[in-house]
C-alpha cells in the first residue's frame, strides 16, 4: 500500500485537512507524540475527531478579540503602511528613505488561492532581481507538510531592507511597560518562524539565496493601555531549527503508518473510533492544553492509565523511561526491584521519598 493510499485510508475518504501557521506552529510543541504525527501527516481533522469523541477542544479567539485585533492590523497598515514605516525608522531606528508598498491580495482575474500564490512569487521573484519593493502586504506563501501544501498568510510578508526581507508579525496583545506575556510572545515566535521557513523555500525555489529571509522577526504591538503600535525585533532562530526537524520527522511518519492495522481509519462515524485513535501512542503533557486538538481525550486516557505524563514533561523527562505513576511509587518505597536500566532512576527515586519522609516527620507537631 502507498503513502498516499494508507493516510487516505486513514482520513476515511474525507478530504485532507489544510495547515495554516497556527496549526504548523504547534507541530514543534511536541515533536514526541506518534498520534499527533500521523493524524498531522494524513491531514485527519482533529477538533472533528475530537469532538465526536466527546472531547472538543475550546480554542479560538473571542469575537471582541478578533474585532480589536482586526482594527489594530487596519490601523497599523492604513495608507500603504504609513504608520508601520514611520515606527520601524523611529523605534528601530531603520534607514528607511523610501517604500514602495504592494498588496498581493488583490490580483485581477484568479483570485484562488493558486492565483495569489503565483503573485506573490512572481513579486518576491522580481524584488530578488531588482530590489525594488518594500513592504508586502498579504502574501499567500507554501510550505509542504507531509506531501500536502499549506498556504499561509503572513499580516506582512517582508519589509525588504538592504536585499534582505523581515517578515513583520502584527498582534494586538499589549507590551506593558517593555513586557508582554511570555506565552503569547512565545506563540508568536513560532509562527513568525513558520512564514520565515516559507518565505526561506520560496527564494530557494526562484534560485535564490535563502539566507536572505532573516531570521529577525518583527513584532508589532500595541503598546501599554492605547492602540499605539510598539515594534520590537525577535530572533526565531530556536523556533526555525525545531520547525525544521519535526517537519522532517512529518516525511518519515509512512515508516510508523505502515505498523498500523491495515483497517485502521479515524472515521468519524465508526464506532471504533476510540480504539483506533488509541491505537496510536500518545505522548501527553499538560502543556499540550493550549496547542492540540486532541488534549482532552489524551489527558483523560493518560489518567486513566497512571501516565507520567499527566505530571508535566519536565518530570516525565527525569523519569527517564518509567511511564507509570504506579512505577515510580513502587520503586520509590523499594517494593519494586528496578531492571539495570532503572537502577539510577530507582536510587533518585528513593533519596526522594526518604528525604520526604524525613522532612514531614521534622514538620509534624510535637505532644502537646
Amino acid at each position: 500500500m502507498t503513502n498516499d493510499t494508507a493516510m487516505e485510508r486513514l482520513r476515511a475518504g474525507a478530504p485532507p485537512r489544510n495547515h495554516d501557521a497556527r496549526t504548523i506552529a504547534a507541530l514543534t510543541a511536541n515533536p514526541g507524540c506518534a498520534r499527533r504525527g500521523v493524524m498531522d501527516a494524513a491531514g485527519i481533522d482533529k477538533d472533528a475527531v475530537a469532538r465526536s469523541l466527546g472531547f472538543p477542544a475550546p480554542f479560538g479567539q473571542s469575537q471582541f478579540a478578533i474585532t480589536r485585533g482586526n482594527a489594530f492590523e487596519a490601523q497599523v497598515k492604513a495608507d500603504g503602511c504609513a504608520e508601520l514605516l514611520e515606527l520601524l525608522r523611529e523605534r528601530l531606528g531603520l534607514d528607511v528613505p523610501a517604500a514602495d508598498y504592494d498588496d498581493l491580495e488583490r490580483s485581477a482575474g484568479d483570485e484562488s488561492r493558486e492565483g495569489r500564490h503565483a503573485r506573490t512569487r512572481r513579486m518576491v521573484e522580481r524584488a530578488l532581481d531588482t530590489g525594488e519593493g518594500t513592504l508586502f502586504d498579504h502574501p499567500l506563501l507554501r510550505l509542504d507538510i507531509a506531501g500536502q501544501p499549506a498556504y499561509l498568510e503572513p499580516d506582512v510578508i517582508a519589509f525588504q531592507l538592504e536585499g534582505r526581507f523581515h517578515i513583520i508579525e502584527i498582534k494586538s496583545f499589549a507590551v506593558i511597560d517593555g513586557q508582554a506575556e511570555p506565552e503569547q510572545v512565545a506563540a508568536a515566535a513560532r509562527q513568525s518562524a513558520v512564514y520565515v521557513l516559507a518565505m526561506r523555500r520560496l527564494v530557494a525555489e526562484l534560485g535564490g539565496d535563502p539566507g536572505r529571509v532573516s531570521h529577525e522577526v518583527f513584532l508589532v504591538c500595541p503598546e501599554n493601555f492605547s492602540n499605539r503600535p510598539t515594534a520590537t525585533p525577535m530572533d526565531v532562530r530556536p523556533q526555525l531549527a525545531v520547525l525544521e526537524r519535526q517537519l522532517a520527522r512529518l516525511t518519515r511518519v509512512s515508516d510508523l503508518i505502515e505498523t498500523l492495522p491495515d483497517d485502521l481509519t479515524f472515521a468519524l462515524d465508526d464506532e471504533r473510533l476510540p480504539g483506533s485513535v488509541g491505537a496510536v501512542e500518545a505522548r501527553y503533557a499538560p502543556e499540550c492544553m493550549s496547542s492540540c486538538e486532541m488534549a482532552f481525550f489524551c489527558r483523560r486516557e493518560a489518567r486513566d492509565c497512571g501516565s507520567t505524563g499527566t505530571l508535566g514533561r519536565a518530570i516525565r523527562d527525569d523519569l527517564g523511561g518509567i511511564d507509570s505513576i504506579g512505577t515510580a511509587l513502587a520503586l520509590a518505597d523499594g517494593s519494586l526491584n528496578p531492571s539495570g536500566d532503572l537502577a539510577e532512576t530507582a536510587a533518585r527515586l528513593r533519596t526522594a521519598a526518604r528525604l520526604r519522609h524525613e522532612a514531614l516527620a521534622t514538620a509534624s507537631p510535637g505532644p502537646a
